[in-house]
């Protein structure tokens, strides 16, 4: 292979930092140690995949927009809600063009390409994996509520109201129905 991937192994270094980068609007639920963005993101993906089949959508390409939507957070941080009325966040799209500067072209505009796709969230894969990211910011709000944290609530009503799928939604209401462990009950054949 001809094109140098130097930019792109720093790159993989970088995004491992992702694993150390915590989800900061947690703080303000009193979460001492909340999930990372790589945390996040890996569930987001999933959850992208499932709305997008259910949705009639690319499963792999809302997947992979979902994995891509917040690698810009290596360079801002987490910026949380309350933090984005007074310094907001970097463009996403400037931020992806710095990281991917220097890699083989093909990989870096697909990866800027993506980013921007996720960001315009014209797209049916955009469309569900940008309710993939509301949606695992509500399930990671009915768990850490299980475990004591009631100021979760907020996080697990405003998720909620910002849904805009059919899947989405209904898959809310389900999750909403169901507590964390229940998936761990019907695997053992316990009755609720």
């Amino acid at each position: 292979m001809a094109d140098d991937l130097s930019a792109v192994a720093r790159f993989l270094y970088e995004a491992g930092t992702l694993k150390n980068t915590a989800r900061t609007g947690w703080w303000m639920a009193g979460v001492k140690q909340p999930e990372s963005v790589a945390e996040h993101s890996w569930r987001a993906s999933l959850i992208a995949s499932v709305i997008a089949k259910l949705e009639g959508a690319d499963p792999a390409r809302a997947a992979f927009l979902a994995v891509w939507h917040d690698t810009q957070e290596t360079r801002t941080g987490d910026v949380n809600h309350l933090g984005k009325k007074y310094a907001p966040a970097g463009d996403p799209k400037a931020v992806t063009a710095d990281q991917t500067a220097g890699m083989p072209d093909v990989l870096a505009s697909a990866i800027r390409e993506l980013v921007a796709e996720y960001e315009a969230g014209d797209s049916p894969e955009a469309v569900c994996a940008r309710d993939a990211d509301k949606l695992e910011c509500m399930l990671q709000g009915i768990e850490y509520r299980a475990q004591g944290y009631a100021a979760a609530q907020r996080w697990v009503d405003n998720s909620r109201g910002r849904l805009t799928t059919e899947t989405g939604r209904r898959l809310a209401d389900e999750l909403l129905g169901q507590g964390p462990l229940d998936w761990l009950r019907n695997a053992l054949g316990e009755k609720g």
